[in-house]
């Protein structure tokens, strides 16, 4: 038996004893009772990623991005640690696709809005998209898992990352190139977010998650370098 398989028995036997653990009398689930340590990192990202969108809508976009930045470490960190513990489960990847929604999704069509969008009717177009194939592609996740290419481990389609990727993306080059406008801007978000419902293969790999933690270091220090005046 391989290595993947094990660790796929092993997670389903932990879930099955998990399940039988926090029922109740009633036969319903006690949730909070089944939340690991991996849960509340998890949710702590959930918690930062608001208060990222809220940020934002108080008129602060670096301060905001700043922190949808943390809450991305956050989530970067919920999977190691359940791995770490042993205590991954369905359940926990089934909380941390829904919290993605408010870790990428949320802060990222919130960013488009106060920052980029030249118009009310843009927010509300691209938005819905980032939202509707965001939570589309989640849902699919869920259902279909991981495809397998060579031992190597991809998603189908592009992720939730590469969406909120290009969004601030965006925020950079409105900042910086001064011919990039909010039409632009929206045209290639809206263009981008059909892609995470693709057949993509997006692989999951220790390269692709050393870039992604590159550029969100690269983009805390621009976004820094903003706030502070020095760009």
């Amino acid at each position: 038996m391989s290595g993947e398989l094990r660790e796929a028995v092993r997670d389903a036997w932990r879930s099955l004893e998990r399940d039988r653990i926090v029922r109740d009398g009633t036969g319903r689930t006690n949730v909070l009772a089944r939340l690991s340590g991996a849960d509340y990192v998890s949710l702590a990202a959930l918690l930062v990623g608001w208060a990222s969108a809220l940020l934002m809508l108080d008129g602060e976009p670096n301060w905001g991005l700043l922190a949808m930045f943390g809450a991305f470490f956050l989530d970067k960190l919920d999977g190691w640690y359940a791995r770490r513990t042993g205590t991954s489960s369905p359940f926990g990847r089934r909380l941390d696709s829904f919290i993605d929604v408010f870790v990428y999704l949320v802060p990222g069509a919130v960013l488009y809005h106060v920052a980029l969008a030249p118009a009310a009717a843009a927010t509300l177009v691209v938005g819905f998209l980032l939202l509707a194939f965001g939570g589309l592609r989640l849902i699919r996740h869920n259902a279909e898992g991981f495809g397998t290419d060579g031992g190597d481990s991809f998603y189908h389609g592009t992720t939730v990352v590469h969406a909120n990727a290009v969004v601030v993306a965006n925020y950079f080059l409105l900042a910086f190139v001064e011919p990039w406008n909010g039409w632009l801007a929206g045209g290639l978000v809206a263009l981008s977010c059909p892609l995470m419902v693709s057949d993509y293969k997006a692989y999951k790999t220790g390269v692709s998650h050393a870039l992604a933690g590159v550029f969100v270091l690269v983009a805390a220090g621009l976004t820094l370098a903003l706030e502070s005046g020095w760009l």
